[in-house]
């Protein structure tokens, strides 16, 4: 189907149209909005208009498994950050990652990363304003002046890149109104959380618009850390956006800025077992900690622009440019043991900064629908952490035992793509598509063995070093070509069947907390050298070739809309970073710890995912009332088919998928009364995940059982949308449950007693999800 409509094109090209993605789980305000942008183009059918594949077509013509929410939406639930969607997506796991409060882990399917070392990549791709994040620090994003978030599960290869071998999440920031406005939006409530969001926007000329927004996001820990006296998960964020765009016509350029500054105190755990060493026993509240490490103060900084712009050249062909560049710093005291002594002590310092430039032509014709591509990334993350273990150095008669690794990892990747869609007729409908990805990997790994304490990176110091145990510098490129191809059979404009095959590709690298001296003799010719120290440290790329079996409806002329989706997934050479301790001596006692990342082999991700919404009633009391229901169910089945130790054993059998429980599931439902001059709406949502397991070992004392979450708001908006106001409950059972956590202990089951296989204390802590909290929102527009 052809549109020649200007407008509805450019939201395309600039990605505004791209939220009404949603597989019928957008909720109705957001199909209501895009509905009317497809009424002004003609088609005013009732169908909507996504862009899931980078171009405008109807929802149930897209072959994708994909969910959005509006940014009205997460107004409405008083959704406050990024990782609480993943309470309403199938098959989607997103979680503050260990020791911060603002480095993400995300999962899709199974596949995802948790570690945030720089020598890993996420495989799930993060995009804010289809600029893509190479590194997952600074990415747990605030909501505010969102126009949507989306969710593309499955490999996204073709179209987005590299990295996004189990999907990809886009945050879609609000384009700027066509009128001057101001708006006001606070938060108050539990745990002393005060929000408060100001933005604003004026037309300079009639081509050009200008807006900005500033955010101080605030609120106290859920805990105390009662060795230093301070909070334990609280939030202290500015964070600020400025917009300027630019729109005579055929021309679109839209350029803009954010900053985020983020001086939390840090997320300590909570230990699961007594101190082995000193006895000290487990806290009694989850959210408390006994962490003592204090050399450097919790902070990130993170900052970056992107650079749009839409030409088109005629009524089929359109040319877009994304320019983007980002960059972050942060610090961290990671206290691993969360006991007052320096048994296990890691301060670390992260900084990643990255350019990247994307060039599109797409071409919209009668029967050939499609896009060219090209993409460029220059990315540098270094990491520089210490590994104090005071308490081992006293009995090796070594004062403050210290191991430093500086890691630093160049990633430069092109690629060219190119997908389109062919209709043969109304009915049938083919795509093809592929991408060719260079993916170039430079690496430095520096390691040096300290006495005395904490090195010089952290002052003041008194340390000396005395042997550097890593001294490597590697390079290598990884090349794939990801395929795509979908075939689409429409009974009639209703309904879509269609069968999809993608291929995803992650590349491999250097693990930047290897040590080169522990590498073995990996080609026994009888002597260790670089070639065994280059293969220890390198991990190869993984893959996933992926195939889909879909069905979209729209029925019941748009009042009910589902979809449903079997997906078969052969995950291939599984990327598996982990830590061991390090015996250099063989003295019995582990001196330090190392990254070694291994790649498990086969597994197969299977699974199934069902999502659903309703009108269930409308005008029944009053006019503009209305009541909607809305469902998820997502099934996983992920198994290791093969999965080679660090021995040399087939331990499949014994190793799970992290972070992916066999089942998620959401339902909620949105009661819309007219109350007064205005809309009173009571929500109402459940959100089940089954257990999971936080590492490919599974662990009694980490693994979380199933659990349901419960959350409910209260929102009333008048007729003009010109103010609102909404009390929000989340996790109303006060459910605690752990979302991460470190182990450097074995046993613990079947009797046997605790040992610490690094330290002496024993490792074994968990963070938790947020408590049960209740907070007020108000906003208001002039």
């Amino acid at each position: 189907m052809r549109s020649t409509n200007r407008a509805l094109k450019l939201m395309c090209l600039t990605g505004a149209a791209s939220a009404a993605i949603a597989l019928s789980a957008a909720p109705v305000a957001a199909q209501d909005a895009t509905i009317e942008d497809t009424a002004e183009t003609g088609e005013d059918d009732g169908f909507i208009v996504v862009t899931a594949r980078r171009r405008a077509e109807r929802l149930v013509d897209v072959p994708l498994s994909v969910t959005a929410i509006s940014g009205e939406d997460l107004s409405k639930t008083g959704t406050l950050e990024l990782t609480e969607v993943a309470q309403e997506v199938p098959n989607l796991t997103l979680e503050v990652s260990r020791g911060t409060n603002t480095t993400l882990s995300a999962f899709i399917r199974g596949v995802g990363q948790q570690d945030p070392v720089a020598g890993f990549e996420a495989g799930v791709g993060l995009y804010v304003d289809d600029v893509y994040l190479n590194r997952p620090q600074a990415t747990v994003l605030d909501i505010y002046d969102v126009e949507r978030i989306e969710v593309l599960r499955g490999p996204q290869g073709t179209l987005y890149g590299r990295n996004t071998i189990g999907g990809a999440i886009k945050y879609v920031t609000a384009r700027l109104p066509d009128e001057m406005q101001l708006k006001i939006r606070g938060t108050y409530g539990s745990y002393d959380q005060a929000d408060l969001v100001i933005s604003g926007s004026a037309p300079l000329t009639e081509s050009l618009k200008f807006g900005a927004s500033a955010a101080r996001l605030s609120r106290g820990g859920f805990g105390d850390n009662l060795t230093l006296g301070t909070e334990n998960y609280n939030k202290d964020v500015w964070a600020g956006r400025a917009t300027l765009e630019f729109d005579n016509g055929p021309l679109f350029v839209r350029l803009s800025g954010d900053y985020v500054r983020d001086t939390s105190e840090a997320r300590q755990g909570h230990r699961l077992i007594p101190s082995l060493l000193t006895a000290a026993p487990v806290l009694d509240d989850v959210f408390d900690t006994r962490a003592g490490l204090n050399v450097v103060d919790q902070k990130v900084e993170a900052y970056g622009g992107a650079l749009n712009i839409a030409f088109e050249v005629s009524d089929t062909i359109t040319l877009k440019s994304i320019t983007g560049y980002r960059k972050d710093e942060s610090t961290t005291p990671i206290d691993f043991d969360s006991l007052p002594a320096a048994d296990l002590d890691v301060p670390a310092i992260y900084e990643n900064k990255q350019i990247s430039q994307e060039f599109q032509l797409l071409y919209e014709g009668d029967r050939l629908n499609g896009v060219l591509g090209a993409y460029y990334l220059d990315a540098d993350a270094f990491t520089a952490f210490d590994v104090l273990l005071a308490n081992t150095g006293a009995l090796l008669s070594l004062p403050g035992l210290n191991a430093q690794t500086l890691g630093d990892v160049n990633t430069k990747t092109w690629s060219i793509f190119g997908d389109f869609t062919y209709d043969f007729s109304d009915q049938l409908s083919l795509s093809l598509g592929g991408r060719f990805t260079s993916d170039k990997r430079t690496s430095r790994v520096l390691r040096t063995t300290f006495i005395g304490g904490f090195s010089p990176l952290f002052p003041p110091s008194n340390a000396t070093a005395i042997a550097v145990t890593s001294d490597f510098n590697g390079s290598e490129t990884f090349e794939e070509f990801t395929p795509r191809a979908s075939i689409s059979y429409k009974p009639n404009e209703n309904h879509n069947i269609y069968f999809t095959y993608s291929r995803g590709f992650k590349g491999g690298g250097f693990d930047p907390r290897g040590q080169t001296t522990a590498a073995p003799d990996l080609d026994r010719d009888g002597d260790i050298d670089r070639d065994d120290q280059f293969a220890f440290l390198r991990f190869a790329p993984e893959t996933v070739d992926s195939y889909e079996l879909g069905w979209k409806a729209s029925l019941l002329d748009n009042r009910l809309n589902i979809s449903m989706a079997a997906f078969f997934g052969s995950y291939n050479d599984v990327q598996i970073p982990g830590s061991v301790g390090v015996d250099a001596d063989n003295n019995g006692v582990f001196e330090s710890f190392i990254g070694i990342t291994s790649n498990a082999g086969k597994a197969n991700v299977n699974g199934f995912e069902f999502e659903g919404r309703a009108l269930v009633g409308e005008d029944f009391a009053g006019a503009g009332s209305r009541f909607n229901v809305n469902w998820a169910l997502g099934y996983v089945d992920a198994e290791y088919k093969q999965f080679i130790d660090a021995f040399g054993n087939d331990v499949a059998d014994q190793r799970v998928f992290q972070n992916t429980p066999e089942i998620t599931a959401n339902m909620g439902f949105n009661l819309g009364i007219p109350v007064a001059s205005g809309i009173a709406d009571f929500i109402g949502s459940a959100s089940l995940r089954s257990d999971a397991s936080q590492f490919e070992t599974p662990n009694a004392f980490l693994d979380q059982d199933g659990f349901v979450l419960l959350n409910a708001s209260l929102v009333y908006t008048d007729d003009d949308d010109r103010f609102s106001i909404g009390i929000h409950g989340k996790n109303l059972t006060d459910k605690r449950y752990i979302v991460s956590g470190y182990n450097f202990v074995a046993g613990g089951t079947g009797g046997q007693p605790f040992a610490p296989t690094l330290g002496l204390e024993g490792t074994l802590t968990g963070f938790y999800g947020d408590p049960r909290r209740f907070y007020v929102t108000g906003e208001i527009r002039f």
